[in-house]
């Protein structure tokens, strides 16, 4: 029989040689178990803000589209988790084919050639294409915001599924694969740390020329169309906020320092960009509202997640209070132009986007642009890498407009977009579910 004294030096020797051997894949290369751990959680933050946008969308609606609206998020899950399977991971991260449209990997089709693969960052491969594709699911739909209460539900699955492929996946290649061009211009390329210009402004440019082409709402801009349960969407708000620790501090692809900054950049972006929203707000109309304090939150955290990875705190800040100030007079400007992008996909999203993606350049980490100097042979500076931002942000919104509306003119004309008029007025809940969100109530 072991002795007292023996016992727990001889159990610790077990458990660090059983931790031992789950620290090496099967071809011997290293798996950094902390990054690893912390990648899983960010992967489950992103997926956690989809529900969180389902909320965030369907307490903005009349409740009889509550449920349809809410759909639009939750429809996406299913639809893009199996394109991003099939097609998307390769087209986004694979090799570049058709001049660098987008790319191809064969070993990433059904993701069938990635199984025992560990990345560099010492995570499973698998691990960073599921976060991946939680960006490919949350961004159609976020466009679904522009014009929600009015789109078939049959003709918006087309949508993301035809829109995923041809917009978002050429756009994810070109900013962050090793061979995307945008990812190669200038000595460290345009900077999206986690989805400015992939994610926001894509999805609101998009977003803009849908709620275009479709036209206003039965009775917008003269009817008053009240929102159907603001606690739904402060609560959506909330998640979103959470969710986005793992979408901003989960782009490091490690666990170190560089995680720390991002999460701490988008703490401080989300608060000063509420604050200042509900401050413009009370100067604006006397009030501060719940509505006023959830779409600050936004537009900060819109703003910074281009920037999280490269801006010091108080850069952090100023982004937020910047873009809240930026997107509330984007949507005074849409209320007086009259045109119904109906829960302001556009101008928060794509305004935010544009403003982070834009501004950073300013609060760069000096360390970073040092870097940057050193490869470019010392001649690079803050302006520089502005020509960067200001190309890669227009070659976004111009690629992102011109597909988009050659994928709705040409969806159109075989699926009917826009909503009948007795479906609209029965509201998508009844018309494309057959249910109701609010039990026995009336629909409004």
């Amino acid at each position: 029989m072991i002795k007292l004294r023996w016992k727990r030096p001889l159990l610790m020797l077990i458990l660090i040689f059983f931790s031992l051997t789950g620290l090496y894949a099967a071809d011997g290369t290293a798996i950094d178990t902390g990054a690893t751990a912390w990648m899983l959680t960010s992967t489950t933050l992103v997926l956690l803000m989809v529900p969180g946008l389902a909320m965030f969308y369907g307490g903005l609606v009349r409740s009889k589209n509550v449920l349809g609206t809410i759909m639009h998020s939750f429809v996406s899950m299913g639809i893009i988790s199996v394109l991003w399977v099939v097609f998307g991971y390769s087209m986004c991260f694979g090799q570049n084919i058709l001049g660098g449209w987008f790319g191809w990997n064969s070993d990433y089709f059904f993701l069938k050639g990635i199984d025992t693969n560990i990345m560099d960052a010492g995570i499973p491969e698998y691990v960073f294409s599921m976060f991946q594709g939680k960006f490919a699911i949350i961004t159609p739909a976020l466009i679904a915001g522009a014009f929600a209460e009015r789109v078939s539900f049959k003709a918006y699955c087309f949508f993301i599924a035809i829109w995923g492929l041809l917009v978002y996946n050429p756009l994810c290649h070109w900013v962050w694969a090793s061979d995307g061009f945008l990812f190669n211009l200038g000595p460290k390329g345009a900077i999206d740390f986690a989805g400015g210009t992939v994610v926001h402004i894509s999805a609101g440019v998009s977003g803009l020329v849908a709620a275009l082409y479709l036209g206003a709402r039965r009775g917008y801009p003269y009817q008053v169309i009240r929102p159907n349960n603001l606690v739904i969407t402060m609560l959506g708000a909330g998640l979103l906020w959470v969710g986005w620790f793992g979408f901003n501090a989960g782009s490091s692809i490690s666990s170190g320092l560089s995680t720390a900054q991002a999460l701490t950049a988008t703490q401080i972006a989300a608060a000063s960009g509420a604050l200042a929203w509900i401050i413009i707000e009370s100067r604006h109309q006397g009030k501060a509202t719940a509505l006023g304090f959830a779409s600050g939150i936004l537009a900060g955290l819109v703003a910074v997640t281009p920037a999280a990875g490269v801006v010091q705190p108080y850069g952090a800040m100023v982004l937020g209070i910047v873009a809240s100030f930026v997107c509330y007079m984007a949507i005074m400007l849409k209320n007086k132009l009259g045109y119904d992008d109906s829960l302001d996909a556009f101008g928060i999203h794509g305004v935010g986007g544009i403003t982070g993606a834009i501004l950073l350049v300013f609060f760069i980490r000096p360390s970073w642009m040092a870097d940057a100097a050193t490869v470019a042979g010392g001649t690079w500076t803050v302006w520089n890498q502005l020509g960067v931002q200001a190309l890669a942000v227009i070659i976004a919104i111009a690629y992102a407009a011109v597909m988009t509306y050659i994928i709705i003119l040409a969806l159109d004309k075989v699926v009917k977009l826009k909503a009948s008029e007795t479906d609209e007025m029965a509201g998508l809940d009844r018309s494309y579910h057959g249910e109701r969100g609010y039990g026995m109530l009336n629909p409004s």
